[in-house]
């Protein structure tokens, strides 16, 4: 792929700058994953394959390299960290000369061991803007799960990725994320159409058309009767006739994520309610983007997007004061 002009601006040479590192205490996810340094990725993990030709998969950490290449050719002026990474469901293995060994007696060199899911984020903090008080950066990244490709057929059959780009809240780690900034299913057979598929999303962001939806949440409330009934809604949400449910804005968090947000109504630090119990937008949607740290990789950024575009039919609702299911 061939990259040319951008913003008027010629893109440099592809060169390999100094990263910074990515030093933060929270993590942008949180359940049922573990820390993941690229060089480990690199030098320690297998590489699945496709059984009928033993060739290769696109690799988490050729998804991660490529991004990063995409990223700099496009911000050659711009700071940027390394990539923060998340892996869960580990497939272990053994060499052959331990197959006999007890799981306990196995030395490190004698395991094998991937990943199968895998999400990254790439933090471009001189891009920033503050909304409420929040510092926010921008952010790209993308998730990688290899079942949902067809390990069972020949190198070339289709494989599947999620890519993203929008805002980290930094008081928080949260990740905002709409639609315009999401491809939940780019379908690559080789590493070319990937990385076409990562400058495509980054070319057509519309970064400010983003902040601006955010920023509308800081002048809409819900008030504490509001917020109580848009959790009691959230509960009966799952259990609504298929024909009611098609009526209202779809809600992808669980019951667990659900009474996070209420219990952080009252505890969170930065997002809590005022002493009058009402609560602006901004906060109700770090609310749920922060729960959203609860999920699995493979749900994360459809909630994420989820999250955002509840919290828009509620400010519709408030500031038309239409009719809202969840807040009836």
């Amino acid at each position: 792929m061939e990259l040319q002009l951008i913003n008027n601006h010629h893109l440099a040479p592809i060169t390999k700058p100094t990263i910074i590192p990515l030093s933060s205490e929270n993590s942008f996810i949180q359940a049922n994953t573990l820390p993941m340094p690229l060089i480990e990725l690199e030098k320690n993990h297998l590489i699945p394959v496709f059984v009928k030709d033993n060739e290769p998969v696109i690799s988490h950490q050729d998804f991660i390299n490529s991004s990063l290449e995409i990223i700099h050719q496009l911000f050659p002026n711009e700071s940027i960290l390394a990539p923060a990474i998340r892996v869960s469901h580990p497939i272990k293995g053994r060499i052959p000369e331990a197959k006999d060994k007890r799981a306990k007696d196995l030395l490190p060199h004698k395991e094998t061991l991937y990943f199968e899911r895998m999400m990254f984020v790439v933090e471009i903090p001189t891009i920033r803007d503050s909304i409420n008080g929040n510092e926010l950066s921008l952010t790209i990244g993308g998730v990688k799960s290899y079942n949902l490709d067809n390990l069972y057929n020949r190198k070339g059959a289709d494989e599947h990725f999620k890519i993203f780009i929008g805002f980290q809240n930094k008081v928080c780690c949260n990740l905002c994320v709409w639609s315009d900034g999401l491809v939940l299913n780019l379908k690559a057979k080789q590493l070319s159409q990937l990385m076409k598929g990562i400058y495509e999303l980054i070319l057509n962001y519309q970064i400010n058309n983003h902040l601006k939806a955010m920023q509308s949440f800081t002048d809409l409330y819900l008030t504490e009767h509001q917020f109580a009934t848009l959790i009691g809604r959230a509960r009966l949400y799952q259990f609504l006739p298929p024909n009611e449910k098609k009526e209202v804005t779809k809600l992808n968090f669980v019951d667990s994520q659900i009474n996070l947000i209420a219990k952080d109504y009252y505890q969170d630090d930065f997002f809590c309610k005022a002493p009058n119990g009402n609560i602006n937008l901004w906060n109700v949607y770090n609310l749920f983007t922060g729960a959203n740290k609860q999920s699995y990789i493979d749900s994360f950024l459809g909630r994420s997007v989820n999250a955002f575009e509840l919290v828009s039919s509620l400010g519709k609702a408030v500031q038309n004061q239409e009719y809202n299911w969840y807040l009836s």
